[in-house]
């Protein structure tokens, strides 16, 4: 009987092939912007309304942006595993793509949450957050984000999940960013590992190892032809 539980951690990459920039352009910036500036706790208390609108730019880009084969792929794969989806992107691609188990390491776009209680959490209605909307206590919301320089909340859940995974997906990040990053080492040895990376990132050699040169969406559709292979194979076993 072929293990089933299928845990995906995916990155910037993926979302890019649906036409959504990455977080850090060559050069740094991201949308002309240093990052520090918007996604910092000194760059909020620096210049909320610019913060503000820069998250409301990149909702509406995400509101019109649609999953890719990448993420239609992770979606499909629930027909025959359990499948859980860790992701260090804050749009939501994998949920529109059909994807029931995903957890936002970095916060998510279209959530808000109070500036004196991080556990009062809002859905963003449309594509605004705008100075004045407040929580429930009467405070400034910001974006559900976790900025540089903040702990990651639902990091030691990714960690559980991470230990028990039967097989282990990494897709569209160079696994350069911490803590999410660190979640390899968390991986049982025996368990297979497949890394995503048009540009293969340098990663000590160790068990069952698969890397896959390609794009998000060609290397989840080798991906899954591989897993369709161990599903015959056991079916005529």
């Amino acid at each position: 009987m072929i293990n089933n539980k299928i845990v995906v951690l995916s990155g910037a990459g993926i979302s890019a092939e649906s036409g959504i920039k990455t977080f850090r352009d060559a050069d740094g910036l991201w949308e002309g912007h240093d990052v520090m500036q918007v996604a910092s706790p000194q760059g909020w208390e620096a210049d909320q309304e610019l913060v503000l609108e820069f998250y409301n730019q990149r909702r509406k880009q995400a509101l019109s942006a649609k999953p890719n084969q990448g993420h239609t792929i992770i979606a499909d794969l629930e027909k025959d595993f359990e499948v859980t989806v860790i992701t260090q992107n804050v749009d939501n691609l994998h949920e529109k793509a059909g994807s029931t188990k995903v957890i936002h390491l970095h916060g998510e776009l279209f959530k808000s949450q109070s500036c004196v209680n991080p556990q009062l959490i809002y859905d963003v209605e449309g594509w605004e957050l705008k100075t004045g909307d407040v929580c429930e206590l009467g405070a400034q919301l910001r974006p559900a984000i976790v900025w540089f320089g903040e702990p990651v909340p639902l990091m030691d859940i990714a960690i559980n999940i991470t230990q028990t995974a039967d097989i282990f997906i990494v897709v569209g990040t160079s696994l350069q960013v911490y803590p999410a990053a660190g979640l390899l080492e968390y991986v049982v040895d025996s368990t297979p590992k497949f890394i995503i990376d048009p540009n293969m990132p340098e990663i000590y050699q160790r068990e069952n190892l698969h890397l896959i040169e390609k794009g998000g969406g060609e290397g989840m559709q080798q991906v899954r032809s591989l897993l369709q292979e161990l599903l015959s194979q056991t079916s005529n076993s």
